[in-house]
């Protein structure tokens, strides 16, 4: 596939063509009349409307831009390649649908070379147990030093869509049937100011005029600007918001924080850095989802040499879920729980000698030390849902403290049969 590239002599003004309706005419250019008319409803058949064409879970979705937002080094193209490998295998080890079966997917890497586009590919391909046989020619895999991708420009002589270089991209998307492109990252693919929201927005809608020509879904993924420490959202995609406008589901990445780790009793600090959240920021055309999370594992390729170097080990993401803290438990157990708060007086701050998660930890048989994160989870829970409530009793002393006290209570008519705990 030929790219265009701006520093060439060829390249200039005259093998430029912008669409009137995507970019600025030029000057002197007559304007073609504006002509406009009102189409009356028709009323067709809710059956007969056409269903959206979603290719993977409710994040892709043919014709649209999915936007994937995150601050550097989180672990975007791992997620990315472990995309495209699930749609060309055709295989759900991420956990998401794929309504369409096995899709032909293109992942285009404007900033790592071959090589390393082969590691991250072949790391989630050993990690799921893929093989060439199960993609057969459906994964594409390109690197931005290899073939460029500049859609457009900003110079001397003004701005300018780069008309040739979608139309190519058009052209082969077509040739090769392909269902899914990502663009990694969407900063690379143009030299456009990025906080210029007026230009970004032309170059966005571009690229959605592709997506709707072609009825593929193109992922474009972009950097946050500089967080801070603080979680990233969608707005905090870096530059014009004019990409987020345009894109129809924008899925923002985050590694896990401190406080989410307690919550879930991850107390190694390494494996917190592994974890990472996916949120649907803008689900516009699907239910929002729940956060979905990934792992970063590491994967060995096994290409070290043991006499002068080790081998590679190259991260592949796989889908990961927090540890519910529920699991194994019963209303018999909550039974157990309100009888012996019931029996005492038991404080709701955790540091008091008096913690009511004490209690909890001797009836259910859990360790105060290790599972300090699941109890605090359970009473909060229980709180929540009245099962348990706070009351603010006068100490002697004359302070106020907060007590955890029983709410509504389990109704023991229909409590299973006790079973001994193992």
């Amino acid at each position: 596939m030929n790219y265009y590239d701006p520093q060439d002599p060829g390249f200039g003004p005259d093998s430029i063509e912008v669409a009137p309706q995507w970019g600025a005419p030029n000057i002197g250019q007559t304007l073609p009349p504006c002509d406009f008319h009102a189409t009356p409803f028709m009323w067709p058949d809710p059956a007969a409307i056409p269903a959206r064409r979603w290719l993977f879970g409710y994040w892709l979705l043919r014709g649209e831009i999915t936007a994937v937002v995150a601050p550097g080094g989180v672990g975007k193209s791992t997620f990315t390649s472990a995309i495209a490998l699930s749609l060309a295998s055709g295989q759900e080890f991420l956990g998401k649908a794929l309504p369409e079966g096995a899709c032909k997917a293109w992942l285009w890497n404007l900033e790592d070379d071959r090589d390393e586009m082969d590691r991250q590919v072949t790391a989630a391909a050993i990690l799921h147990g893929v093989g060439p046989e199960d993609c057969g020619s459906r994964l594409y895999v390109d690197s931005g030093l290899d073939q460029r991708l500049c859609t457009a420009v900003e110079d001397g002589a003004g701005f300018r869509v780069i008309e040739p270089v979608y139309e190519a991209m058009k052209a082969e998307i077509e040739a090769r049937k392909i269902d899914v492109l990502i663009v990694d990252p969407f900063v690379s693919s143009h030299e456009v100011p990025e906080n210029d929201n007026s230009k970004i927005d032309k170059v966005a809608k571009r690229w959605k005029r592709l997506a709707s020509e072609t009825k593929t879904s193109i992922v474009l993924v972009h950097h946050t600007k500089k967080m801070g420490g603080r979680e990233a959202r969608a707005e905090d995609s870096r530059g014009a918001v004019a990409l987020i406008n345009v894109a129809r589901s924008t899925l923002v990445l985050n590694s896990m924080s401190s406080e989410e780790a307690e919550r879930f009793g991850i107390n190694d600090r390494a494996e917190q850095r592994r974890l990472v959240r996916v949120d649907d920021d803008k689900p516009n055309r699907a239910p929002p989802e729940s956060a979905w999370w990934f792992r970063k594992a590491s994967v060995d390729l096994g290409n070290g040499d043991s006499t002068h170097r080790a081998g590679d080990s190259v991260g592949a993401a796989a889908a990961w879920s927090p540890p519910d803290p529920f699991d194994g438990l019963s209303a018999r157990d909550l039974y157990e729980v309100q009888c012996a708060i019931s029996s005492g007086e038991y404080a709701e701050n955790v540091q008091a000698k008096d913690w009511a998660g004490l209690v909890v930890a001797e009836v259910l048989s859990l360790s105060v030390d290790t599972d300090k994160p699941r109890i605090k989870s359970l009473l909060r829970t229980w709180v929540l849902n009245k099962a348990l409530k706070v009351e603010r009793r006068t100490t002697k002393n004359g302070r106020e403290k907060p007590y955890i006290i029983v709410g509504d209570w389990v109704d023991r008519a229909t409590l299973p049969v006790a079973l001994p705990r193992p």
